[in-house]
């Protein structure tokens, strides 16, 4: 999809941020005309719902399906629950009034609580900090690459009602049980974006850049699943240029990116990346371009042997989150789905 430029190197170029510069009109063009193709023609739809986080990547996703489709056929979905940051609803309401689509609010809260969201993920931290309870709030991160000296374990950042804060290591089951628990939340997500689509006959578009896409951050069937996923081909500091082509608001382009996803402010590299994300975006560059490590290191700051860890976390986040981008295993091939009628 679109136009990217495969590599801006040469053998003598030295590496750096600018591999990742792109002709963001000639990106727009192509990208644009195959949103078109993709929602009119394969798909048969009418138009396009995007869940709107007031982030860049679902900003720049709405902006590219109204250049597409136009104004009318774009509904911007913002699902605000009890534990969002307020900017999450007041960035996407400034969104949506920029390019003029319609706007729908859901609060997710209710159906969160029916589900036991909160409770469960409170049940999990309790496992390793027993005291956990109501009016505490909570994140999970993971030490930065650049400071690590141990395996990249996940630890529990907890706030106490009085302002004490906890850092404690999660273990093996409580971790699953807070992922598995604040999951809900992409899911619900997810399924009032199918609602609406079926209601409206639209497509669900999907909002993640190549950083999330490649690296497994996004939940199955939750905000992994999408009808087309425009800027999945994208790093994301290509999406932030495209950003500015397409006058996303300032502000939104200014939000630091967020998982808005725990009670604390947390940001996606102390969740997952480990890395300031224009970083890891150099680095992931690199590795699907065989950058040696050193090179690598001149343009980021990082030292070789840093570099190499963040090869390695790379490829470790390949495998382990391959099953992720898997369709429904079959036990036969269904050949009238997969090879159609010879009639």
């Amino acid at each position: 999809m679109g136009c990217i430029p495969q590599s801006n190197m040469t053998t003598s170029s030295v590496f750096s941020s600018k591999v990742l510069e792109i002709d963001a009109e000639t990106v727009t063009q192509g990208i644009v005309k195959e949103i078109r193709e993709i929602v009119f023609h394969r798909l048969r739809r009418r138009g396009a719902v995007i869940g709107l986080s007031g982030g860049v990547d679902s900003s720049v996703t709405a902006a590219l399906c109204t250049r597409a489709l136009g104004k009318d056929r774009v509904l911007g979905l913002c699902m605000p629950e009890e534990e969002s940051s307020g900017d999450s609803l007041r960035l996407g309401r400034v969104l949506t009034a920029a390019l003029g689509i319609a706007e729908l609010i859901e609060n997710i809260g209710p159906a969160l609580e029916a589900l036991g969201c909160y409770r469960r993920r409170d049940e999990a931290i309790r496992k390793v900090i027993p005291e956990y309870g109501k009016g505490w709030k909570s994140k999970i991160v993971l030490p930065n690459l650049v400071d690590r000296s141990a395996y990249p374990l996940y630890y529990v950042v907890a706030q106490s009602p009085t302002g004490e804060t906890r850092h404690v290591r999660l273990t093996a089951d409580s971790y699953l049980g807070v992922v598995a628990a604040t999951n809900f939340k992409q899911r619900t997500r997810k399924m009032l974006e199918y609602y609406h689509a079926d209601r409206l006959h639209y497509a669900v578009a999907g909002t993640p850049n190549r950083l999330e896409y490649a690296q497994g951050f996004f939940v199955k069937n939750g905000d992994g699943s999408a009808d087309f996923k425009p800027i999945a081909h994208l790093y994301k500091s290509q999406v932030f240029q495209l950003g500015k082509y397409l006058q996303v608001p300032e502000e939104i382009l200014r939000r630091p990116p967020t998982t808005d996803t725990y009670s604390l402010e947390q940001s996606q590299e102390e969740f997952y990346f480990s890395l300031p994300l224009e970083t890891m975006d150099l680095c992931l560059y690199a590795r699907n371009h065989d950058v040696a490590a050193a090179d690598v290191a001149g343009a980021t700051g990082l030292s070789v042997e840093q570099v190499q860890r963040a090869y390695a976390m790379i490829d470790s986040k390949l495998t382990s989150t391959k099953y992720l981008h898997l369709p429904p295993q079959l036990m036969e091939k269904v050949d009238e789905v997969h090879v159609g009628f010879a009639g």
